[in-house]
């Protein structure tokens, strides 16, 4: 199970990642862009996924990964559910929305 101590050593080992409050949430960014949530009221946590990454992981685990059901969800945003979620699993989707968000080297 990943809890918020885990999610935010593996969020802030990215290059350049703070840890900011969003609404309720814990939020993690990358050049003042989101690409993390922690939603400690439902232990959960929303990436943001481009659409392929999306449709791999919910399809793959549709009880743990699913798109956030409005307009948000059909642009990437993507609800993990973290008491299910395999820590491997989890790190491969949260660095893959890191690398959405963060800028691109030249």
């Amino acid at each position: 199970m990943i809890n918020i101590d885990t999610f935010r050593k593996l969020a802030l080992s990215f290059e350049n990642a703070i840890e900011e409050p969003h609404f309720e949430k814990t939020s993690f960014r990358v050049n003042k862009k989101i690409f993390a949530t922690f939603d400690e009221m439902n232990h959960h946590a929303i990436l943001k996924l481009n659409e392929i990454d999306q449709s791999v992981f919910c399809a793959s685990s549709e009880m743990i990964f699913y798109p956030i059901p409005n307009k948000w969800g059909k642009q990437g945003w993507t609800i993990v559910e973290l008491s299910k979620v395999r820590p491997e699993m989890f790190e491969d989707a949260l660095k893959l929305s890191y690398q959405n968000v963060a800028p691109k080297k030249k």
